[in-house]
C-alpha cells in the first residue's frame, strides 16, 4: 500500500531560531506589524508499507532519525492512504 505522509519538524521553545529573527527583522522593515517568527520545515513524504500500523512506524523512526534532531525539535505528522489512478 502506498501513504502519504506529511512530517512537520520545528524547534522547540527555548531554542533561538537566527532565521525566524532575521526574517522577523526584514518583515518589521517593511512596514508590517509582526510581533515574532519562528521557521519550520515541511516533509512531504510518499511511501510504501504493508499497512496503516507499519506507515506510521516507518514515519517515527524517519523523524528520529534524519528528520528532526529529539535534542532541539518537535515534530508531528500525518499520515493517509495514497489514492491510487488505476
Amino acid at each position: 500500500m502506498k501513504f502519504n505522509a506529511n512530517v512537520h519538524v520545528k524547534l522547540k521553545e527555548g531554542y533561538s531560531d537566527p532565521e525566524g529573527e532575521t526574517t522577523a527583522k526584514a518583515l518589521k522593515g517593511l512596514g508590517y506589524s509582526v510581533l515574532d517568527v519562528r521557521v519550520s520545515k515541511s516533509y512531504h513524504i510518499l511511501l510504501e508499507a504493508i499497512d496503516a500500523g507499519e506507515a506510521k512506524r516507518l514515519i517515527e523512526e524517519m523523524s528520529q532519525r534524519l528528520l528532526s534532531n529529539p535534542t532541539k525539535d518537535d515534530y508531528r505528522y500525518e499520515i493517509s492512504e495514497a489514492e491510487c489512478l488505476e
